[in-house]
């Protein structure tokens, strides 16, 4: 078993593990856990009620939160003529087609999100299916990044628009809602239009508890579990 660091091991003394918080006690405390010489992340895990075998229960969206990560996400666009234009007047980090394409298959992955033109799409999944898709890279029409509307998808995700998807194995979703640097209301307002986010999601054809197990934690910091029913 992987031994824990000291500073996690005195973070969780004081976390009860036992304990479900209410949010604005939650963040409190994650501050007093977050204590790293750099700007810890918080990250957000929620363990859904569903099977994510069925398709209909395969979660998967985009959210913007009013805050931003915090991160400066790099996009890359899959795009030519007049739409390759608009993403790099948006501020696209790399676009192209092919060269993109064999550039990523070459082992350049210096990037956080992705977005591509439908007609490109035949292109790019033979080669980047395999290297992209485990990554939660590939575009994907239900997340909004396989769009023509190339210029305003660059800039939402600049602003911190950020993809959800539910986890296979374990039906988990995994999101990085903000910095320990932030605001505890910051945190507290990314953390709300995430869960309302997740909410709204919710499939028709859910049986019992949705909202299983919700957990927020800073990057060296213990793990902090949230009372599901203040989230709806």
């Amino acid at each position: 078993m992987k031994q824990r660091g000291k500073r996690y091991r005195d973070s969780g003394k004081l976390v009860d593990r036992l304990k479900l918080y209410d949010l604005d006690e939650g963040l409190q405390l994650l501050k007093k856990t977050a204590s790293a010489k750099f700007d810890e992340t918080v990250d957000l895990a929620v363990h859904l009620g569903v099977d994510p075998r069925h398709a209909d229960q395969n979660i998967r969206g985009t959210v913007s939160l009013p805050h931003g990560t915090g991160k400066e996400m790099r996009v890359v666009v899959f795009a030519q003529g007049d739409k390759a234009r608009e993403a790099e007047e948006a501020g696209a980090d790399a676009v192209g087609t092919d060269d993109l394409v064999e550039k990523i298959v070459g082992g350049w992955l210096d990037f956080d999100a992705t977005i591509a033109t439908p007609d490109l799409m035949r292109t790019i999944m033979p080669k980047l299916g395999r290297i992209l898709g485990p990554r939660g890279l590939m575009p994907n029409a239900k997340a909004g990044t396989v769009t023509m509307d190339v210029e305003e998808t660059v800039r939402s995700i600049k602003a911190g628009q950020i993809e959800y998807r539910v986890e296979k194995q374990s039906g988990v979703v995994h999101v990085l809602v903000g910095k320990a640097s932030f605001d505890d209301y910051q945190i507290k307002e990314n953390i709300e239009t995430m869960m309302s986010a997740l909410v709204r999601a919710r499939p028709a054809s859910t049986k019992g508890r949705y909202l299983k197990n919700i957990t927020v934690s800073s990057t060296m910091g213990a793990g902090i579990r949230l009372e599901p029913q203040q989230f709806g």
